[in-house]
């Protein structure tokens, strides 16, 4: 699918005004997000993501349609990571829940810009020099496999070298001064503590963007298709943060089917010159190892509700 400059700026105008409408409107004064809220918005985004995914396949056919759907469920899984580390930082620097949704709108911002450079910079890079598709490809079977092995992979705010340049260039306000990320308070520029947040954010998304980025690219490497599916998983990612944040301990297996996912786009990079899988195969064995390792994950927690019981 190769897609003219006027798909791009539908789609753009299209996702800057969702964004008008979520920050201008809904959410226009600070406020605590409810869950029942954050899941209605979950299923607003992937019902979007679905719809879009159709056009494609109505425009395009069935392959372009089968890689933009394979590429958004990847993204959407791996963004679950996200949620962890979301709920880590906020926990970390004691976050009000009604400026929570503030700091990921912004750190969404942020994570579009970051990941359109690395997407087009990705793809140029492997149509210049392909072999880097297996420099990619073992990159990705290698983090797969230290997902696996290593089950606790919890953040570590204060030592974040982001929050530390931070402290250094600008002197930080000991607590929250409303939704503000900067203040003057006799002649001096403050950052508040809201400004670290975003910031470590940011920094947090910029190293699963290594991981994520990728992974699609061994699905397609279709700028639109590539492009489009990151941000429809990037979008839904604050809803999905409200929505499962209090329940994030239940998924005990979801990590193993993240790291089967990695190492199988891995794999499937590597051995991208010798055989190709058809699109279906790969969104196939993606959703089956996303659904056992849920699977697995509620059959864990049932039997250790019964024998605690």
């Amino acid at each position: 699918m190769t897609a003219p400059w006027y798909f791009w700026l539908f789609f753009n105008f299209f996702i800057l005004l969702m964004l008008a409408l979520d920050l201008g409107i809904m959410h226009r004064h600070a406020r605590v997000v409810r869950p029942k809220e954050a899941l209605t918005w979950t299923i607003v985004w992937v019902v979007l993501a679905l719809l879009f995914n159709l056009w494609i396949y109505l425009h395009s056919g069935a392959k372009p349609a089968l890689e933009f759907l394979t590429g958004y469920l990847i993204e959407k899984s791996l963004s679950v990571d996200n949620v962890f580390v979301f709920l880590v930082i906020f926990s970390f620097f004691r976050v009000p829940a009604e400026y929570q949704h503030k700091v990921l709108f912004y750190g969404v911002l942020g994570a579009l810009v970051m990941r359109a450079i690395f997407i087009f910079a990705g793809i140029a890079l492997l149509n210049k020099f392909h072999w880097l598709i297996y420099i990619f490809g073992g990159f990705l079977i290698f983090t797969g496999i230290s997902m696996a092995v290593h089950k606790e992979r919890r953040p570590h705010p204060e030592r974040n070298p982001v929050l530390k340049l931070l402290k250094r260039f600008l002197p930080m306000t000991a607590d929250y001064r409303g939704g503000r990320f900067l203040i003057r308070e006799n002649g001096r520029l403050f950052a508040t503590p809201l400004l670290a947040v975003l910031l470590m954010i940011e920094s947090t998304d910029l190293i699963f963007a290594i991981d994520s980025i990728p992974a699609i690219l061994a699905i397609t490497t279709d700028p639109f298709i590539v492009y489009t599916s990151n941000v429809f998983a990037i979008l839904g990612l604050r809803s999905l943060y409200f929505a499962l944040a209090g329940i994030m301990g239940f998924f005990e297996y979801f990590h193993y089917g993240l790291a089967f996912i990695l190492v199988f786009v891995g794999i499937k990079m590597v051995f991208s010159g010798i055989y190709k899988l058809p699109p279906l195969v790969s969104l196939a064995v993606i959703a089956i190892a996303l659904i056992l390792s849920v699977a697995a994950s509620i059959v864990a927690r049932r039997k250790s509700n019964e024998s605690a019981g």
